[in-house]
């Protein structure tokens, strides 16, 4: 299928033969129950194909006090406890969850005639795959990040039976969708997918306004010009390579200072990294943040910086993009589509201190050319990655995945089973 951004004519509109679905939607995590960007995505693309028309339920885990059911802005949110949820062992608890969604979908399934299946990621393949084949339905599934790219490899067992998983979902889905051109590579070297079965959409945002003032939410903050950066703090987003830039240039005397925003299992070890090097007076990690306060942050900054090593597409880019900020990202993965150097952004070299810093002094010692490429930013992500738009893309691919099931559906029920030999 087209990529999206071949599509500019405004085919994002509405058909005339446009119609309504029946959207099963399976996905591990779900607001308020927020993990990583998956969350938001789901939500995002859930709440604007309700929009359109479309009956969506979404399939996700129960956590701490929510209701089982509700409805929020126009979707049916089903929440389900794994059949063992205390089990300490992740995969295990998977496994259960698992089993818990297709058991709730069947449920479901007895009063509601759905068309299609949306799985988000291995994390809920078996359900999905299971489901395809008791309810008959095809299954779309979108691919946001893989066990090898996160790895540079695969490793262990535990990343092995993560692989596997993947290559089974790729494999059982009628259809596939990526974020990125970076995405589609990989699954058509690493899982041998087929490009006719692969659809690229990337993901969506919406206009931000910031109405909260930094120094408030941080005083210490107060009259201190810095450079933001955010992400889940693990070891693929290149947290190390922002501390490396900080102690360079804190021996070269450089007056910069780093802000980074976000939680995961590296943050305490990256906090003791900086106290064991010194690093206090050039940058600091303030953790969790909500989403308020990572727009009020990022409009306080005089630039973004989103190093990661690995970045099937890089949601964060485009949150500090459409806040007008100059942002400087990986010339790697699906960032480096997004970002066009000099232009809307700058590229630096995935793991080079030095080249971060050489692209973070080109925008402070040039103030209107760092101006003008945060204008260009923001411009290209209205334009291009608004959630209505996101939103009609994929209705499209799931029409289609839809009409092509049931034509070959009835082209097996024309064809006798036994043929005569002439």
């Amino acid at each position: 299928m087209d990529n999206i951004f071949s599509q500019l004519d405004g085919s994002h509109k509405t058909p005339s033969n446009y119609r309504t679905l029946k959207i099963l939607m399976l996905c591990w995590e779900y607001p308020p129950n927020i993990v990583g960007g998956l969350s938001r995505h789901v939500f995002g693309l859930s709440v604007h194909l309700a929009e359109k028309g479309h009956e969506v339920h979404v399939l996700t885990a129960i956590n701490g006090n929510l209701p089982s059911f509700e409805n929020m802005d126009g979707v049916n949110v089903h929440r389900v406890k794994p059949i063992n949820q205390y089990d300490d062992n992740f995969l295990s608890w998977i496994g259960g969850l698992n089993l818990a969604m297709a058991f709730k979908a069947e449920q479901l399934a007895e009063e509601i005639h759905f068309d299609i299946i949306h799985a988000h990621d291995w994390l809920v393949g078996s359900a999905s795959i299971v489901l395809k084949e008791t309810l008959k339905i095809p299954l779309l599934a979108t691919i946001h990040a893989t066990e090898y790219g996160r790895n540079n490899g695969i490793h262990t067992e535990m990343q092995q039976f993560i692989h596997k998983k993947e290559q089974q979902l790729i494999c059982e889905s009628d259809q596939i969708i990526v974020c990125s051109d970076y995405m589609k590579d990989v699954l058509n070297s690493i899982f041998k997918a087929k490009n006719d079965k692969i659809a690229i959409i990337p993901n969506g945002i919406e206009p931000v306004l910031n109405e909260l003032d930094t120094e408030e939410i941080f005083p210490e903050l107060k009259d201190q010009k810095y450079i933001f950066s955010i992400g889940r703090i693990v070891k693929e987003k290149g947290f190390e390579t922002i501390i490396e830039a900080a102690s360079i240039a804190k021996e070269r005397e450089i007056d910069c200072f780093f802000v980074i925003a976000g939680k995961g299992p590296m943050l305490e070890t990256y906090r003791r990294q900086i106290n064991v090097r010194n690093l206090e007076s050039h940058i600091t990690f303030v953790g969790y943040v909500t989403d308020e306060q990572r727009n009020s942050l990022i409009a306080g900054s005089e630039l973004a910086v989103i190093p990661s090593l690995y970045e099937p597409f890089g949601i964060v880019v485009l949150e500090t993009m459409i806040l007008g900020k100059p942002t400087i990202v990986s010339n790697t993965g699906g960032m480096k589509g997004i970002v066009k150097h000099l232009h809307t952004g700058l590229l630096m070299t995935p793991g080079d201190a030095e080249s971060m810093l050489e692209q973070i002094d080109f925008l402070i010692n040039h103030p209107l050319k760092a101006e003008e490429i945060g204008k260009k930013g923001r411009q290209i992500v209205i334009s291009l990655y608004g959630w209505k738009r996101i939103a009609s893309e994929t209705s499209r691919v799931m029409e289609d995945t839809v009409l092509n099931k049931r034509v070959h559906t009835d082209a097996q029920k024309e064809t006798p089973n036994n043929l005569k030999k002439v």
